[in-house]
């Protein structure tokens, strides 16, 4: 998952992957908090939201943090209602 994300973010050095790392669980957790399903393994629309996730927040100066936070937010809620990604109630 690391080295996606940080193709996403157009990223080549070591020097950021504790940070990255740290984005990586942050969105996970986020999406789980949702109630949405996040295995070891995630499927595409998983890894895109953590990819945006992580565009929306790495770094200080970023002018499309608010965009990419907005287009985390709508696909986290689409996953939310969609049966297949839910968490199974208990």
């Amino acid at each position: 998952m690391l080295e996606g994300v940080k193709k996403s973010l157009r990223i080549s050095t070591f020097a950021f992957d504790d940070e990255i790392t740290e984005l990586i669980e942050s969105a996970k957790l986020d999406l789980k908090i949702a109630g949405i399903r996040v295995s070891d393994s995630p499927d595409l629309l998983i890894k895109q939201a953590i990819k945006i996730y992580c565009k929306a927040n790495f770094g200080y100066d970023n002018p499309e943090a608010d965009r990419f936070n907005d287009s985390y937010v709508r696909l986290k809620q689409h996953l939310s209602l969609a049966g297949d990604y839910r968490e199974p109630l208990v």
